[in-house]
């Protein structure tokens, strides 16, 4: 888990929206070979969490992720939605809504990133108490990622919320 590095180990940061539009194309599909990225605007939306969680599992069939062939495929895919929509909703809930939700996925690694315009630092709550209503939502990001963490740019107000989870073998 990550809470202060920007990034995970060996990404060096959001590739620019030329970066990814320039990427090459596969000769068959004519996708973007390697990274594939949606952006979904969250600004101003109402049903955000459902709209998120939509818009991702629409992602998730363009690449190839569902309809899952394997109980294993179909769990990749549900923890993906349940990380999604953990946070967007703390979005909502301590930073002022979210303003954009971004999926890229490399067939080995999905990244989810979730801007917002708050100041809090979200962290699984500790202790953690399963029977505890509420305040679990980080604790689940933690332990269905990869790894997680808050970019902050310099100079502007809120930041992004990234987590990484592994593609189904």
């Amino acid at each position: 888990m990550s809470t202060t590095r920007p990034y995970s180990p060996g990404d060096h940061g959001p590739e620019s929206e030329a970066a990814v539009a320039d990427a090459p194309a596969d000769r068959v599909s004519g996708t973007p070979a390697g990274r594939q990225v949606r952006r979904l605007s969250l600004d101003g939306a109402s049903g955000i969490v459902p709209l998120a969680r939509d818009y991702t599992r629409e992602a998730l069939h363009a690449w190839g992720w569902l309809p899952a062939e394997s109980a294993e495929g179909r769990a990749a895919a549900e923890d993906v939605l349940l990380v999604v929509s953990e946070l967007v909703t703390n979005a909502c809930l301590h930073a002022e809504g979210p303003d954009e939700l971004w999926l890229s996925c490399d067939g080995k690694v999905l990244r989810i990133e979730v801007t917002d315009r708050g100041t809090g630092q979200p962290a699984p709550r500790t202790p953690h108490r399963a029977g505890r209503p509420g305040g679990h939502g980080m604790f689940i990001v933690q332990r269905l990622c990869l790894d997680w963490g808050v970019v902050r740019t310099p100079g502007a107000a809120g930041k992004t919320v990234w987590a990484e989870l592994g593609a189904p073998a």
